[in-house]
């Protein structure tokens, strides 16, 4: 009797071992889908909402003919010297614009 009870257990021992790997195996293909996915989460907190760039979608307009005009679409800030914008010399204005506008969204005011 104490034969056969111990050759039952030498036989399921290896059993045991394949039985562990396959469950070892299924915890890191778990464990590999939940760091992807906080991944994935994280990158798409790190990009945020991201808009196609499309027709409807720009930020200012440059306007060079029939009149000339640069107009900030946010904050609804514009000039009539497109030439200084494009040089990059009158920026100031869409800044302070753009940083007003951000406040007044912020404090909702």
């Amino acid at each position: 009797m104490l034969y056969l009870l111990l050759v039952l257990l030498a036989a399921s021992i290896p059993q045991l071992f394949v039985l562990q790997n396959k469950a070892i195996d299924v915890l890191k293909g778990r464990l590999l889908v939940i760091a992807q996915e906080q991944q994935l989460k994280e990158i798409k907190d790190i990009k945020g909402d991201a808009v196609k760039p499309d027709w409807g979608q720009q930020i200012r307009n440059y306007v060079f003919h029939p009149y000339k005009m640069v107009k900030d679409v946010r904050s609804g800030f514009e000039t009539s010297n497109v030439g200084a914008v494009m040089d990059g010399d009158a920026l100031e204005g869409f800044i302070e614009a753009q940083l007003r506008h951000r406040h007044n969204f912020t404090t909702g005011k």
